[in-house]
């Protein structure tokens, strides 16, 4: 098979998603929420305006991941005091230890995936995923534009 970027940029996120993808039931999260959860514990509170747009989802798939959250007790949601009309979403202590828990596979996860690569070459790695992010970035605000 022709090794394209598109297929190598597959196959590596389907085997990190195959990877990390046990590690959830053991945590108690479902796919898509160990983000919100690390955004959060990062972040601390926030709305879910916030995560729709840090993410690039709608705000109805947050929407359900937080109902989802909130029913597993990972976080809570109170009142916007600036803004009452909308709510603070906050991790829970399960919520940090779940993050925490996440973290740890996620720090195994890049052990194994990057095993054999120097600094140097992790840095770059780095450098080259973050720039072709930035790019496609880049493109979406051209298209909306009209260019």
């Amino acid at each position: 098979m022709e090794q394209t970027f598109h297929m190598l940029l597959y196959r590596a996120f389907h085997a990190q998603h195959n990877y990390l993808r046990p590690c959830l039931g053991e945590i108690g999260l479902e796919v898509g929420q160990p983000k919100l959860v690390s955004y959060l514990a990062a972040h601390g509170p926030c709305r879910q305006r916030e995560l729709a747009d840090y993410f690039e989802i709608d705000s109805a798939a947050v929407s359900r991941m937080v109902d989802a959250l909130e029913k597993g007790g990972f976080l809570t949601r109170k009142t916007d005091e600036e803004s009452r009309r909308s709510n603070l979403i906050a991790l829970t202590d399960k919520g940090y230890a779940a993050q925490q828990k996440w973290q740890e596979h996620c720090r195994e996860m890049e052990t194994t995936m990057l095993r054999g690569f120097s600094e140097a070459e992790k840095a770059q790695f780095a450098d080259y995923l973050s720039r072709a992010y930035q790019n496609f970035r880049d493109r979406k605000k051209e298209d909306a534009c009209g260019i």
